[in-house]
């Protein structure tokens, strides 16, 4: 939803959150999402770790209606003619839980949609790798809703889009992880691994190492590896996108939702990105300036480090050093200030609060407590946690369910944070 200030007149996005299961869902409208999308892994770009199926498609509608949040179902994938033939028994199935939109990237499966189903509105996904205001034009007579631009698109493009489109809604991606193909129409994962990006199925091969050599014809034609960094080169695997300072801009350019990628992320990811973009809006709304505190917030989740896309092509002297080559050299998630070590279930009486540990805690370690629904934090010191009826000072991650007292009350869906000892430059 767009909300607009009254005393200022100025229009804020809707923060639309990605989520893979009904936990996520529940993390990301806890913590500030006016609106989620997820999808079934058949007819969906996310077939992995996507716990979303027809039957609790569901529980995920009325907790989002329960809240006052929309909903959006994904059918983006572009489906072979073997997926056509029970496309029809899933969407009357999606129909009939009444989300706010389809999310769509295919005609056929649009055609289907509209056939049977006109009133159901159609948002045309990033993967049409919609560029320009003549083909926003064109799926507004279609009779789309909204148009997901390109992320290879930058800011002076939304704006004429927007000029010359002011008839429908557009949304603009501002978080998350940058394909090495044109808005994710990727073959390298089906080439390498016969798993088909565009039903779903991506392995990441882009995110892999590659041993490169090169040839000196002065040399005889001497082998030489290039090398980026002890673990391979990593060529293909882009930065993560963050465009949280730019969100002003967008607002004013009149964009109806912003949008952060992540289905397959954890909810702890869920929590931290949209908590952080939450505040970022409610200043917009609030006419305050961009608090650039809000960039560390961000530095507590793991990326591959961060830059701000295409949007802001030709803005480049508006941008840090870091922040103008794409190319990452350690090609995994490992730049953070933060790691995640659980997410509260329950607190005692006593002030024991039980969790699955996620990372190596030891007695002494500093903690960061994230509250749904605040964006205020408290510090912590961990104290001995109780595994199988044993205390112990230090334990890995992954074990299970431990429990440790924390000194003032927690409500469930909490986040538990380490802080690590090494804090990245911005």
């Amino acid at each position: 939803m767009t909300l607009v200030a009254p005393e200022t007149g100025r229009r804020v996005p809707e923060l639309l959150m990605p989520a893979g299961s009904m936990h996520k869902l529940r993390v990301a409208i806890d913590y500030g999402a006016d609106a989620v999308y997820c999808g079934v892994p058949r007819f969906s770009l996310r077939a992995r770790e996507n716990e979303f199926r027809l039957h609790n498609l569901g529980e995920a509608v009325a907790y989002a209606r329960e809240h006052g949040r929309k909903i959006y179902f994904t059918v983006n994938a572009i489906p072979r003619n073997s997926k056509l033939h029970g496309y029809l028994r899933y969407l009357k199935a999606m129909a009939d839980l009444k989300p706010d939109a389809l999310i769509m990237a295919d005609p056929g499966l649009m055609m289907i949609t509209q056939d049977h189903f006109p009133e159901l509105p159609i948002h045309i996904s990033v993967q049409t790798n919609t560029m320009n205001y003549a083909a926003v034009e064109f799926w507004r007579r279609f009779g789309a809703k909204r148009v997901i631009l390109s992320r290879e698109i930058t800011l002076a493009e939304i704006r004429e889009i927007r000029q010359r489109c002011p008839d429908i809604e557009i949304e603009v991606f501002v978080h998350g992880a940058i394909c090495i193909a044109h808005s994710g129409r990727c073959f390298m994962s089906n080439y390498f691994g016969n798993r088909d990006a565009n039903q779903g199925a991506c392995n990441n091969a882009c995110r892999e190492p590659y041993q490169i050599f090169l040839k000196n014809p002065r040399k005889d034609d001497a082998e030489m590896e290039m090398i980026s960094s002890d673990d391979g080169t990593f060529l293909m695997n882009s930065k993560d996108l963050r465009a949280i300072e730019f969100l002003g801009e967008l607002a004013k350019i009149g964009v109806d939702s912003i949008k952060v990628e992540g289905r397959t992320k954890n909810d702890y990811y869920a929590a931290m990105v949209a908590r952080t973009y939450r505040r970022a809006l409610d200043d917009i709304y609030e006419h305050r300036p961009f608090d650039r505190s809000l960039l560390t917030e961000l530095e507590k989740v793991a990326s591959r480090r961060y830059f701000s896309g295409f949007l802001t092509r030709g803005l480049e002297e508006r941008l840090p050093a870091d922040e103008l080559n794409f190319q990452n050299e350690e090609g995994d998630q490992r730049w953070r200030t933060h790691a995640y070590a659980g997410c509260v279930k329950r607190q005692d009486a006593d002030g024991t609060a039980w969790f699955e540990l996620k990372t190596r805690l030891t007695e002494g370690d500093t903690l960061e407590v994230f509250f749904p629904g605040q964006f205020e934090s408290f510090e912590a010191t961990a104290g001995k946690m109780l595994y199988r009826g044993e205390e112990h000072g230090v334990l890995s991650g992954g074990i299970g369910e431990v429990a440790m007292k924390l000194p003032f009350p927690v409500p469930p869906n909490a986040f538990i944070a380490r802080a690590l000892p090494v804090t990245p430059a911005l």
